[in-house]
């Protein structure tokens, strides 16, 4: 894993907790701040970034990118998109 998926993917699993969190917190995590580092580490992904990471983060599929990045591709349902 490069460091720009390291990076990518600690964001990816501080959302999952966040978002597993929404049930019983009080106040509600703010997802915002979360979803915008995510756009902005899509953004500045290299060229060789594997594609079909690159798809599932352009395409905001996050717990596919984060699967993706943890070896378990194979575990997430398919989406229309065939990815």
């Amino acid at each position: 894993m490069t460091e720009m998926e390291r990076t990518i993917w600690k964001s990816l699993v501080e959302l999952d907790g966040a978002v597993k969190a929404m049930a019983t917190a009080d106040p509600k995590p703010n997802l915002l701040p979360l979803l915008a580092r995510l756009d902005e580490l899509t953004a500045q992904l290299p060229k060789d970034t594997p594609p079909d990471l690159v798809h599932y983060l352009h395409r905001k599929s996050y717990e596919k990118a984060r699967l993706w990045l943890e070896g378990r591709d194979a575990e997430h349902t398919r989406g229309q998109c065939a990815h």
